[in-house]
């Protein structure tokens, strides 16, 4: 059973934008919202080269790292192919209008 955190309003989270939970170890974590209002959470790195997932561009249920435009599945964490590789994902949740991360 998973213990659920508090992170924010849903709405304190931009549409096709992020916002990044800093964790003490293990790295940030980076929550997306779609235009759709879905919630996703992965590891703030892109698997290519480090880079920042939270200051990409979202569209759809994908955003594109700002690096070198891999493009990563929010539902997964895959990369979309014909790239190769996968960060973290977390379980997120929306319950009330606020945002939780399982912890």
């Amino acid at each position: 059973m998973s213990n659920w955190k508090l992170i924010c309003p849903l709405e304190d989270i931009p549409q096709l934008g992020s916002r990044v939970v800093q964790q003490a170890a293990g790295g940030d974590i980076a929550i997306f919202r779609t235009s759709e209002d879905d919630v996703f959470a992965l590891h703030d790195k892109c698997p290519h080269k480090g880079g920042p997932l939270s200051q990409g561009i979202v569209h759809g249920k994908r955003v594109t790292c700002p690096l070198h435009g891999w493009n990563i599945q929010l539902e997964s964490g895959e990369a979309v192919a014909p790239d190769v590789g996968h960060c973290g994902k977390f379980e997120v949740k929306v319950e009330g209008g606020k945002v939780y991360l399982a912890v």
